[in-house]
């Protein structure tokens, strides 16, 4: 259990805010290496970013909004939908 957690805190931003992983892995693909190769890693919308650390998380820099949040997600799945042609899937629920 101390390996698997030492390996997570060194691939994961657990030392950010987050709603975990963000989007389901696409068949043949990773969301991670999708976001990353889009060059989305750092992108921002208010206060939630696509985690530096693993593209596949959206981090809350401080001041997040959930409209931050859901604009940042809108502007994944269309920038890697554009520039691969694969469509990502929310792996989060919203509500409402």
């Amino acid at each position: 259990m101390d390996e698997l957690l030492a390996r997570r805190k060194t691939k994961q931003p657990l030392e950010m805010p987050s709603a975990g992983s963000v989007f389901k892995r696409p068949e043949g693909h990773f969301a991670g290496a999708l976001i990353e190769n889009c060059g989305l890693k750092g992108r921002s919308v208010g206060g939630a970013m696509v985690s530096t650390k693993h593209a596949g998380f959206i981090v809350n820099t401080g001041d997040a909004t959930c409209r931050d949040v859901l604009e940042l997600i809108d502007i994944i799945k269309e920038t890697v939908y554009r520039q691969t042609n694969v469509e990502l899937e929310c792996e989060i629920k919203t509500i409402g």
